[in-house]
């Protein structure tokens, strides 16, 4: 999975991110692949490449002797009760108190993508979380497409507060050193984003990827290490970009902006390969384990 940019036509790929961001239904989503099948695409190889592919982008198995890892449930009284996830360690952190990341899915659930990149964090000596979204209507459906139409069947709000619990879990863990940082993809960077405006000093560092930004008027609340990560090619959040900039550099937080030439929105994720770019990902991965390392760990962990 080395493309700079996707192998299929742009307009390919951009049907699949309104898809699943909800923007059109499955039947026009259907309908316009089948209208590339004219240029000579198959409409059913289209549909298979852009779907994804969680065995083949499989980075860390779940088995992997490097990591301990666990299904918690987190009580969340003032969301849906409570919300399950995913939490990993490095198998030989033995008592050190270690930074905590929250990993914020898409808007699909806690898919094996999102398990996977927790996993990540582990061996790169982090412990780290990712919740689950769409426990209250039962968790993750084994399916993207289903796990999309779950959730816009979710109460928001009580959501954004089950985020705020697991934040809150991961920070007063007993194998915590009391830091944590958040990051999340897509809806989970915009959680991201909104959990650097609720916790304030409770949260050390976040790097939403390709998330939406939090209302201006709301970023002094913020004073969380801010690292942002967009595509070049995802033109709506580019061009909200600088607004988010101008309010973090007036609230004096501290933040770095990176827009990455040739990628497209969700160029992180490479188990959808045709929207994946290796360079922009690794370039993004490296430099948010940087930045959480500088902001999220002190010297005694």
């Amino acid at each position: 999975m080395d493309e700079q940019k996707p192998k299929l036509p742009p307009e390919a790929v951009e049907l699949y991110t309104q898809f699943i961001h909800g923007e059109i239904n499955r039947r026009d989503f259907m309908d316009g692949v089948s209208k590339l099948a004219i240029a000579g695409l198959a409409a059913g190889a289209v549909i298979d490449a852009l779907m994804p592919n969680y065995a083949a982008a499989q980075q860390v198995s779940k088995t992997d002797a490097r990591i301990k890892a666990e299904y918690a449930t987190v009580p969340s009284p003032q969301g849906n009760g409570s919300i399950k996830g995913y939490f990993v360690r490095p198998a030989n952190a033995g008592n050190a108190k270690l930074p905590g990341v929250l990993v914020i899915h898409e808007n699909r659930g806690l898919n094996p993508h999102m398990e996977d990149v927790a996993r990540r964090f582990a061996l790169a000596n982090f412990m780290a979380f990712a919740p689950d979204g769409l426990t209250s209507l039962g968790g993750y459906p084994g399916d993207d497409v289903k796990g999309g139409e779950l959730f816009g069947k979710l109460d928001r709000p009580k959501l954004t507060e089950d985020f705020v619990a697991s934040a809150m879990w991961l920070k007063s863990r007993p194998d915590s050193n009391g830091r944590i940082a958040a990051t999340g993809f897509c809806f989970g960077g915009g959680v991201a984003n909104t959990l650097a405006v609720r916790l304030g000093s409770g949260l050390a560092a976040a790097a939403p990827f390709y998330g939406a930004a939090p209302m201006a008027a709301d970023v002094p609340k913020i004073k969380a290490a801010i690292l942002v990560h967009h595509g070049a090619l995802d033109t709506r959040l580019v061009e909200a970009w600088p607004e988010y900039e101008k309010a973090l550099k007036a609230a004096g937080v501290p933040y770095e902006g990176h827009i990455y030439p040739g990628a497209v929105h969700g160029f992180n994720n490479d188990a959808t390969p045709e929207r994946y770019n290796k360079a922009a990902a690794d370039q993004a991965w490296n430099s948010t384990i940087a930045w959480f390392n500088k902001y999220a760990r002190t010297s005694a962990s």
